[in-house]
């Protein structure tokens, strides 16, 4: 694996949420802003023996966070989040999956397996150290990889995991086979999605409430990301089974679901809460899917306490973790 990676900080951003139309424009603004703050940051590309090039940014000064993104997403879904962040003073780690983005995919059909190496590989190229790596959906997988089939860098590298809206097996409403790879894969779906009705194609992703803005780039990110890939990390994704090797990850790990996620229902992360010792979900009342557009201020402030900036205190009332202490159990 060959490596290569430049640093560099930038500014922080901050704004406060004072109801629905700020926070309609704070997504708007804080996006903007980000994208600012990324042109001033330092980019990095990690190239693998197949011939996949990852690209990157490192930005901010302080503690690392790596933070890995969706399938048919970009580094961009973690805006939100990234925004509040850089105010907290982190050093953060943002990168496109293999094939998505400004990253290519490679020569060999990708696995989540592959995914782990990639992120393996990112920890090492950006030098990181005691960070907190957190992944959303297909990047919550990846993390779930590192940890599994990388246990001596996780060690090395990683304090803390925070997996979003993830799964470490697909089964039921996301196992769908030959009829889910026929639409995945097919370009007239992804045209659709990138036209007038791809909103409303895309909504059923996210809960009660979310910006259009960050609707547009959940569309926009489906849409571009080419079809045969969609498909390829969708059959990756299908054959996945990380449950074995979660009862040995050893590092603290939090899981965050949304009560109304119809992609990776709440039984998913119930079942990695139950296998990986001592790890605690938090379940968010009213939101779906795409918790980095729909709960920013949360997985900030949770990645924040893995990091030991901040309490549990932090947590509402409502969203308590509950904690697996035994391998066993975690449920509500």
């Amino acid at each position: 694996m060959k490596r290569s990676v430049g640093w560099g900080a930038a500014g922080a951003v901050a704004a406060t949420v004072v109801g629905a139309e700020v926070a309609r424009r704070r997504a708007r603004s804080e996006d903007d802003d980000l994208e600012d703050q990324l042109g001033t940051g330092e980019s990095f590309k990690v190239e693998a023996d197949d011939g996949a090039v990852l690209d990157g940014v490192v930005i901010g000064d302080g503690p690392d966070v790596v933070l890995s993104h969706c399938w048919t997403g970009t580094r961009d879904v973690w805006s939100p989040v990234t925004s509040r962040l850089l105010d907290a003073g982190h050093r953060l780690v943002l990168y496109d999956q293999r094939g998505h983005g400004t990253s290519t995919l490679g020569d060999t059909a990708p696995t989540v397996a592959q995914l782990g190496d990639d992120l393996r590989s990112v920890l090492e190229a950006v030098d990181a150290r005691y960070a907190v790596v957190a992944g959303h959906s297909m990047g919550g997988m990846a993390v779930q990889a590192l940890a599994v089939d990388h246990p001596d860098v996780t060690a090395q590298r990683v304090r803390a995991l925070v997996l979003v809206s993830t799964a470490s097996r697909l089964t039921g409403l996301m196992y769908l086979g030959h009829v889910a790879a026929t639409v995945v894969g097919n370009e007239l779906v992804g045209r659709l999605v990138a036209g007038r009705i791809g909103s409303v194609l895309v909504r059923p992703t996210a809960g009660r409430s979310i910006s259009r803005r960050h609707l547009a780039i959940t569309q926009s990110g489906f849409s571009t990301t080419p079809s045969a890939v969609r498909l390829a990390y969708l059959k990756a994704m299908q054959a996945m089974d990380l449950r074995d090797g979660l009862a040995d990850v050893a590092v603290p790990t939090t899981v965050v679901v949304g009560r109304r996620d119809v992609l990776t229902p709440v039984r998913f992360s119930q079942a990695i809460v139950a296998a990986i010792p001592g790890a605690r979900l938090v379940e968010v009342p009213g939101a779906g899917h795409m918790l980095p557009f729909e709960a920013p201020d949360l997985l900030a402030d949770l990645i924040a306490q893995a990091h030991g900036d901040g309490s549990t205190d932090a947590v509402p009332t409502a969203l308590t973790p509950t904690t697996n202490s035994s391998g066993e159990g975690g449920h509500r």
